[in-house]
């Protein structure tokens, strides 16, 4: 069975480049422009991983990775988050809130694929 991976992200030259990346990957990937959009998929789709950047329109990052950690469905679904924001307060909070990795951009993308392939592992 293929990999699942939500990418959810408001940067499209992001947005295309991790999806080219993890379907070379055998992933299955699921796109979400922000938080709602994030949101919506989560309802019917359960990924394996979902890469979920902080700032974004409307409903932001860290709602998005409440709403996961609250859904039953959604318990085994790892969440990594692909942030700016990258002050050690940040990284606290993020992790605090229950994310499984904090990767912080610019970013390799080479180094994205192996973590979450190690966490999945």
């Amino acid at each position: 069975m293929k990999r699942k991976i939500l990418i959810v992200d408001d940067e499209p030259n992001i947005v295309m480049t991790l999806e080219y990346t993890f379907k070379k990957q055998d992933f299955e990937v699921y796109i979400a422009r922000n938080g709602s959009e994030a949101l919506h998929i989560l309802e019917s789709k359960v990924p394996d991983v979902v890469l979920l950047d902080i700032m974004m329109p409307d409903v932001d990052g860290y709602q998005t990775l409440k709403y996961i950690k609250n859904q039953e469905s959604l318990k085994h679904t790892k969440v990594v988050f692909l942030t700016a924001k990258n002050k050690a307060s940040d990284i606290e909070k993020g992790l605090k809130l229950g994310a499984d990795k904090y990767l912080t951009k610019p970013f390799s993308v080479k180094k994205i694929v192996s973590e979450i392939l190690e966490l999945l592992n």
